[in-house]
């Protein structure tokens, strides 16, 4: 733990930011508007009524459309008619399926060899949560498992200390391709059974939770590592990424406690990157264990890793084949010279990056209904706010005006958490280790079967309703989850009515 403190404060030095105990020294605030922020984000002791400004999750950009199957997939509501037109050009290539190479529509060739699935919405269905595969016949397109090992000589120790998050599997690479173009051998498929495993909680409720277990099956190259470590990925929603990049560095990092310090038992801590843009180690947004800095480089990460397919910042034109997987690394590219560098050459990521950085947040619901009162009140005095951090003001100096000085409350605090021994993947990725996760931001929740269709929850989607996300809770929300546990039934009912009016 000191050592994680050491490395903690050494990067923060290194960044040059100025972090105080008592919420950090923002650059781009006078002395008048931090004191403004500091009150405005305080938390809140008055259960009464809602705050000021709740309502409006995301500020000025929050989205007030009438709720449905689409409502994720709004612009922020503050961008500009230029700005719209952007957005829009980067929802046709969000859109946009993929095709192998080579091709006739030469501006969308180049999909695989290997791949996940064959375009961005594939993923992330109407912008929203993905699940586990329905059935044995399910593509589970939205749903993949990450592959990697230890390190097992200087070489990998050397890469790691360079940059790299993982070392991946010698021969099936970082993540596991169910699907593949004609004439090259998908190279397996992901394997997911489950356990009940009922819990009783303090009032005699019984919750039936289903504990996962994960393997593959119909390896086309031979096997894998023995030491190989599954960890498996639903694609989160897209709301509110653009804020949530935009929270200054100083608010978040003045939360981390790696050492628990003040004792209360939550020690959050960065996962501090390589990012590819900038060049330099930043502190980690993005992905289940904030892997990414940036929106750019998670889309660019994405591109290559699911889809198979280049863009500047990320030129894997063969996306996730291996020096073992001679037949696709052998497969014609979707590369061309006349339309630029890679298959998907600028303005292609551009594009896509402001598409995703400017998806909206819907406004809440229900903010002052009595229920809602009562539940956000449980959510507080059970702690769930120590890591779900309700509202920050973004910086003033963000390049998009839309983003800039925004009050907003995505109930997260973009740090990592130990959560126990339940949930732990045993998959260390970057400075994340097995036990660790990025606290995912909660606007938005409340609407995920009216977007996705389901209600499941978690890294892996084993949640399938939010008491059950709550109860599968340990390590450092371990006090969180008993206090939930422990609530009278109208209690718990409350604080669920709470979180589905996010």
């Amino acid at each position: 733990m000191h050592k994680r403190l050491t490395v903690f404060l050494v990067i923060t030095l290194i960044a040059g930011l100025a972090v105080a105990s008592d919420g950090g020294t923002r650059s781009d605030l006078t002395p008048k508007d931090l004191q403004r922020v500091r009150s405005v984000t305080a938390p809140t002791t008055d259960f009464s009524r809602p705050e000021n400004f709740e309502q409006l999750s995301a500020g000025a950009a929050t989205v007030k459309k009438r709720v449905n199957r689409d409502i994720f997939s709004f612009s922020s509501a503050n961008l500009s008619f230029a700005q719209e037109e952007t957005f829009k050009l980067g929802n046709g290539l969000f859109t946009k399926l993929w095709v192998s190479a080579p091709a006739s529509t030469e501006a969308s060739d180049g999909l695989g060899p290997l791949f996940n699935a064959r375009g961005c919405q594939n993923c992330h269905l109407k912008d929203g949560r993905g699940h586990t595969p329905a059935g044995p016949d399910d593509d589970a397109a939205s749903m993949f498992l990450r592959l990697s090992i230890l390190p097992r000589d200087d070489a990998d120790r050397a890469a790691l200390a360079a940059g790299a998050k993982v070392i991946e599997e010698p021969t099936y690479g970082g993540q596991l391709q169910n699907f593949a173009i004609q004439g090259i051998r998908p190279e397996g498929r992901m394997v997911i059974s489950y356990a009940d495993e009922p819990v009783t909680l303090g009032d005699g409720t019984v919750v039936t939770l289903r504990r996962p277990s994960y393997s593959v099956a119909d390896l086309a190259y031979g096997p894998m590592a023995a030491d190989v470590m599954l960890s498996p990925r639903v694609a989160p929603q897209m709301i509110g990424l653009g804020l949530l990049e935009q929270i200054p560095p100083e608010d978040l990092l003045a939360r981390a406690d790696p050492d628990d310090r003040d004792g209360d038992g939550i020690s959050g801590r960065p996962n501090m990157v390589l990012d590819p843009v900038s060049g330099q180690r930043e502190m980690g947004r993005f992905g289940w264990k904030a892997g990414a800095a940036s929106i750019r480089a998670q889309s660019a990460d994405a591109f290559a890793g699911d889809i198979g397919i280049s863009t500047p910042l990320v030129m894997k034109p063969h996306g996730d084949c291996t020096a073992a997987e001679t037949e696709c690394l052998a497969a014609p590219t979707g590369e061309q010279a006349r339309l630029g560098v890679s298959e998907a050459p600028d303005p292609v990521l551009d594009l896509v990056t402001f598409y995703s950085q400017n998806l909206g947040v819907p406004q809440r619901r229900k903010v002052g209904d009595p229920e809602v009162l009562r539940g956000k009140q449980a959510f507080y005095a059970a702690n769930c706010t120590a890591c779900h951090t309700p509202k920050y003001v973004t910086s003033r100096q963000a390049p998009i005006d839309a983003h800039k000085f925004q009050l907003i409350w995505p109930y997260t605090d973009l740090l990592l958490h130990d959560m126990g021994e339940g949930l732990a993947d045993n998959r260390p990725e970057g400075d994340a280790d097995g036990y660790e996760w990025k606290t995912p931001p909660l606007w938005g929740i409340g609407l995920t079967e009216e977007v996705s269709g389901h209600t499941e929850f978690l890294h892996d989607g084993r949640a399938r309703n939010l008491t059950e996300a709550i109860i599968w809770h340990g390590g450092e929300a371990q006090k969180s989850r008993d206090a939930f546990a422990n609530m009278p039934k109208s209690e718990r009912d409350a604080l669920i009515a709470f979180l589905e009016s996010l």
